[in-house]
């Protein structure tokens, strides 16, 4: 499966090493195809800039050792999210097809979207069978 993984998840996977969003990070990056926006980067360092910058440089060492597809984030659909931050990152989830966006962010998880899917941490460790 190709999985977006959201800002919160890499923020929390990075500074709670033995958390649930990293043990799900690290599942995606060994079973599936872990799929990030351009902006969800973006997003990370500016987060980590204001709230956590001795985590910048571990940010960007997974950054580069880690195996994802990158894609851009898209201005233009006609689905919307509530957050208009997120939209770019919701349309480029659709266009390129994601079967999945891991997130916990409660804009994500309130559109009960058939595909891609939107699925909290829990969840997604629930269906992978990981707990």
């Amino acid at each position: 499966m190709r999985i977006l993984i959201d800002t919160n998840i890499l923020f929390s996977a990075l500074l709670f090493p033995n958390s649930k969003p990293s043990k799900a990070l690290l599942h995606v990056a060994n079973y599936h195809t872990m799929v990030l926006c351009d902006q969800n980067i973006s997003e990370l360092k500016e987060i980590l800039n204001r709230k956590a910058p001795e985590y910048l440089h571990a940010a960007n060492t997974l950054l580069i050792e880690m195996s994802y597809e990158l894609i851009p984030a898209i201005d233009h659909i006609e689905q919307t999210i509530r957050d208009a931050k997120d939209q770019p990152i919701l349309n480029a989830a659709i266009v390129s097809d994601v079967d999945i966006i891991l997130t916990g962010d409660k804009d994500f998880l309130s559109l009960h979207l058939d595909h891609p899917k939107c699925l909290s941490v829990s969840e997604f460790l629930e269906i992978e069978g990981i707990e």
